[in-house]
């Protein structure tokens, strides 16, 4: 009877760790981070095929997107698709890329965008028309500008979140944040 009591309460006290396990991890990754492989080269040089990636899902709740965050959406013609891209444009703003230049119009002036701190200039491709955003739209593009095949105007709504951290590989373990374009 001892055994019994004991595989018992061995397999009770199992079930409570699973259960609570089950609490604390199931909120954290549907409400807060999710993962994310990269598939394809669309962003390198900063991410690479098969790289492993936490999302931060709750910042967006608290506040804006902004340029250069590097985000994972929902592909608006196609939300069963998820995608990885960095914004370049936002709400309100006009884009157009000319001689891999990317150029904001915004409050009736004009500016170039300096992305060399994440983006070789070699990676840079040739000319995008004029894209007009409307509320709350982004625009967004790959850092592998002349492999990646999708770029365009994202709705809010669509962003699931931006890459917090890379977890795998791990010698290339990092943190991520939005650059600065002072």
């Amino acid at each position: 009877m001892k055994i019994i009591n004991s595989v018992f309460s061995f397999i009770w006290e199992t079930i409570k760790i699973a259960i609570i396990a089950l609490l604390i991890v199931i909120p954290i990754r549907y409400f807060l981070f999710q993962p994310f492989f990269v598939m394809g080269q669309s962003m390198e040089p900063n991410f690479a095929n098969g790289d492993y990636l936490i999302i931060d899902e709750i910042s967006y709740r608290f506040g804006e997107p902004q340029r250069g965050e590097v985000i994972v959406f929902k592909n608006p013609q196609n939300p069963s698709q998820r995608y990885i891209k960095r914004i370049i444009g936002l709400p309100g703003e006009i884009i157009e890329i000319e001689d891999g230049k990317v150029i904001i119009f915004e409050n009736n002036r004009n500016w170039a965008l300096n992305e060399f701190d994440y983006l070789p200039e070699d990676f840079r491709f040739g000319d995008y028309p004029k894209v007009t955003l409307g509320q709350n739209e982004y625009f967004v593009i790959g850092d592998n500008r002349l492999g990646g095949t999708w770029r365009g105007i994202v709705p809010q709504e669509n962003i699931i979140g931006r890459v917090f951290v890379r977890a795998w590989p791990f010698a290339a373990f990092a943190k991520f944040e939005a650059p600065s374009y002072e």
